[in-house]
């Protein structure tokens, strides 16, 4: 373990009764952009404040670069908290800002406007120290906040959904800029935020979080691709989800019995499935394809087309077969649109290895 390495040591966070946090347990790598991915509610923001020192967990322990935390204040960790509401302040100039924890520790004028002009260079600000923050567009001020953090020098950043007041063009850019801010100071970051498309396009790594529980850790496309559990599969993503009955299965592929005929696809987790188990099998749209039913031979679907939307680059269609409501994702190249009216007869195909059956029994909301 490196002197910033995370490790959480099956940790429980409760509130009296309530279980925030349950039995967490994963190590986050020195240098790593880790994301915690999960619906308001799922304990992620709980867990971030445990790793900064603000929350105590009940069980467990939390451990930085090999040594356990318990009892060590968040003035006392390696890690700098950026908050939502960013918590700048209005009457300080922005090199003020950026200075002010410098200035608790007792560091003279001329080292505290230096360090803060050369962070100001590290974000793209430079020249903006004698601005008021009021001045500073939502991104710049994004970016003051994080320079704020790395005056003194954190092990470790936190950010808790520091994008979540921005407009989307604006937390899309932001998103490459915190992304090129992390590789070039080659800090820890960890980030919380239950947006997918932040958490995939920054992250080496994701945990999926559901009500306290760390449902999976893995790189993007290993979460995206391979989820282990239905809910990874359904909130990670756009999915199209049909269930069926397992009738066998062929090493990693089970074939199911569905309302839309016999459906195959990839036995998620690494699972082997018994003729008789109750099944769903997830299949992103843009694995769905327009087949020539003449050709195909397996995982043909017959479908009637109900409408489509276009938007740039890709043409969704929405279908409905066997009482299921299915969505394909095209890429438009000129060739998808064809003219299609409201119940023309559409028959769409998808690779077995690019369809995910998991267990009926771990979707949200069924029976126990």
């Amino acid at each position: 373990m490196t002197t910033r390495d995370i490790l959480l040591d099956h940790v429980c966070i409760r509130f009296g009764s309530y279980t925030a946090v349950d039995n967490a347990s994963l190590t986050i790598k020195g240098g790593e952009f880790f994301s915690f991915l999960g619906p308001s509610g799922c304990g992620k923001t709980t867990l971030l404040r445990c790793i900064s020192g603000f929350v105590e967990p009940s069980e467990g322990r939390v451990l930085i670069g090999g040594k356990d935390m318990q009892n060590v204040g968040p003035n006392k960790r390696p890690t700098a908290l950026i908050f939502q509401n960013l918590a700048l302040f209005p009457l300080m100039s922005v090199a003020e800002n950026i200075a002010f924890p410098l200035e608790v520790r007792g560091i003279g004028r001329k080292e505290r406007r230096k360090r803060a002009d050369e962070l100001l260079e590290l974000i793209a600000l430079t020249g903006t120290g004698d601005k008021k923050v009021h001045e500073l567009s939502g991104g710049q001020r994004q970016r003051v906040a994080i320079a704020r953090a790395l005056a003194v020098e954190p092990d470790i950043l936190l950010l808790d959904e520091p994008l979540s007041a921005l407009d989307l063009k604006l937390r899309q850019h932001m998103r490459t800029e915190l992304r090129a801010i992390q590789q070039r100071v080659g800090l820890t970051f960890i980030y919380i935020t239950h947006d997918q498309g932040e958490a995939l396009t920054m992250s080496d790594r994701v945990a999926v979080m559901k009500q306290g529980v760390v449902e999976q850790v893995g790189d993007p496309e290993s979460v995206y691709e391979r989820p282990k559990t239905a809910f990874v599969a359904s909130f990670v993503g756009e999915t199209n989800q049909i269930a069926g009955i397992v009738v066998g299965q062929d090493g990693q592929i089970a074939h199911l019995d569905t309302p839309l005929g016999r459906l195959s696809g990839r036995a998620g987790g690494g699972r082997t499935y018994r003729p008789g188990d109750r099944c769903v099998l997830f299949i992103r749209p843009e694995r769905l394809r327009l087949a020539n039913s003449a050709s195909e031979s397996g995982n043909l679907i017959r479908a009637r087309h109900v409408k489509e939307e276009f938007e740039g680059s890709i043409r969704h269609l929405f279908l409905r077969a066997g009482g299921s409501d299915l969505r394909v994702s095209l890429v438009n190249d000129g060739s998808t649109a064809t003219g299609r009216r409201a119940d023309d007869a559409i028959d769409v195909t998808f690779d077995a290895d690019f369809a995910i059956a998991l267990p009926e029994e771990e979707m949200p909301g069924a029976a126990a």
